[in-house]
């Protein structure tokens, strides 16, 4: 199995921060580029990853009282991850991505995950401190 994870301050309410992160609609905009999202019956998404060019059947679910997103492959356990969003403050909130694959075929290599969890934070504290 292999987990990985990456935190980052936003100066953003945590509310705003995760109203952002939860929409499907504009998820896009801070998820990796070559990853497209659309809704299907909820709490189902599909997936399409332009770098592998096939579309995979996941589940997404969004927690309000927490401030959690949830998501995995929906046929089977070779991935999931969570994103969760912490009060730090008034206007600062933290906000972690974590990742695991069971399936070490389909992991890429730590340094790529890790540039895509960075990337994806910024470009989230980027929306919603604008």
């Amino acid at each position: 199995m292999s987990e990985f994870e990456r935190s980052m301050n936003m100066t953003a309410s945590a509310d705003r921060v995760f109203g952002r992160a939860e929409d499907l609609d504009r998820i896009e905009s801070w998820l990796p580029d070559e990853l497209h999202v659309r809704a299907a019956e909820p709490p189902a998404v599909t997936v399409h990853d332009d770098d592998t060019g096939r579309d995979a059947t996941a589940l997404f679910r969004a927690d309000r009282a927490h401030r959690r997103l949830e998501w995995g492959t929906r046929e089977d356990d070779r991935y999931a991850g969570w994103l969760q969003v912490d009060r730090t403050g008034e206007r600062t909130s933290e906000v972690t991505i974590h990742l695991s694959f069971t399936d070490e075929s389909i992991a890429p290599p730590e340094g790529v995950v890790d540039r895509a969890l960075d990337d994806s934070l910024h470009r989230l504290s980027g929306i919603v401190t604008s």
